[in-house]
């Protein structure tokens, strides 16, 4: 329950602004000029934050759409993202927000017009291109987690809907799909969950539905026609990690039909190295920080063979039911083979 809203004064009478306010009758409102007034200061305790996050309401300026880094694609062209919210209602130690940000507050952006007109701009760009340029959302946020009161599915599936050249893909670990299944379902957008055995989730994936939720979850938009995605993302290297892994994906293609998962990407832990020292910070006992990491190019990840190791065992797992064009693998070291 959210007890404090801070709000920007030019977004106030904003209809969003008004109806999450109308949500919240009881919280405290305090008015700013600037949303960095709160979620900037050097200042902040992240994990005390953590414990009791307020929600800011802000107006995104300036560029609203960024181009993903070359390597992270799924067979689409042109890959963008964008973000409508920073910090997530989830608590996952691996998580490079807690790093990337001295606030724990939700920050959500109301000005999704705004987006609109930009991811439009962008779509322009490639109406001719041979494949549709792809825009992910949930990488600063989780994109259904917050639902209820964002309504950002609500508003962007329709948007989407009228730019057949264009692919959104929402990534989530979240349960909270009533806007998906109570809508007809808009063929250009994916729904991606993040998944880990359910070891790994009980350990570190704090406040986020068991890996069984997200897979019932997962069941009920692919049997109501969504396009689905997995990701296998963050591999959590770990003692029985082969057992683990194995079970997993024995678990999601016993559930799922192989043949309508629409990709599938494994990704290593990887972390920029001022992230990791600031979350190594946070959680000094935690084995996680430690165990098998190396630091290469101000990035800090799994040593080259053990993530090799990791992600030639897990792919072959996965290539026993789909085919191999739906894999996508994303490397933390240019020298891993697979």
């Amino acid at each position: 329950m959210l007890d404090t809203l801070y709000i920007e004064e030019s977004v106030s009478e904003h209809f969003r602004t008004q109806e999450i306010v109308a949500r919240y009758p009881a919280a405290q409102k305090i008015y700013i000029e600037k949303y960095s007034e709160v979620f900037n200061p050097h200042a902040q305790n992240f994990r005390l934050q953590k414990q009791n996050p307020a929600l800011i309401l802000a107006a995104k300026q300036n560029k609203k759409v960024l181009s993903t880094p070359t390597q992270y694609e799924t067979g689409g062209g042109a890959n963008y993202y964008f973000s409508h919210m920073l910090n997530c209602l989830y608590d996952c130690r691996y998580c490079f927000l807690q790093g990337m940000y001295r606030s724990a507050n939700y920050l959500l952006f109301v000005n999704y017009e705004d987006f609109v007109e930009d991811i439009k701009k962008h779509a322009q760009i490639h109406k001719n291109d041979d494949k549709p340029a792809w825009f992910f959302s949930g990488y600063d946020c989780d994109s259904l987690a917050f639902e209820p009161v964002t309504k950002f599915a609500d508003f962007f599936l329709p948007e989407f809907e009228l730019l057949p050249n264009c692919v959104l893909e929402l990534r989530t670990k979240s349960t909270q799909i009533r806007s998906l299944v109570d809508r007809n379902v808009v063929p250009n957008v994916v729904v991606a969950y993040s998944l880990s055995p359910q070891e790994v989730a009980s350990a570190i994936e704090i406040g986020a539905p068991s890996t069984e939720k997200r897979l019932d979850a997962l069941v009920k938009l692919q049997q109501h026609g969504w396009r689905i995605g997995i990701r296998f993302d963050p591999i959590i290297w770990h003692q029985d990690y082969q057992i683990h892994y194995k079970t997993l994906v024995e678990q999601v293609f016993s559930q799922l039909d192989p043949s309508k998962i629409d990709s599938i990407t494994l990704g290593g832990f990887r972390l920029p190295k001022g992230y990791y020292k600031t979350m190594r910070s946070l959680y000094p006992e935690h084995g996680l920080f430690s165990a098998g990491l190396t630091e290469q190019q101000a990035m800090v990840s799994y040593q080259p063979e053990i993530e090799q190791e990791v992600f030639n065992s897990v792919s072959e797992f996965i290539r026993t039911f789909v085919d191999e064009s739906k894999l996508f693998v994303y490397p933390s070291h240019s020298e891993t083979i697979l």
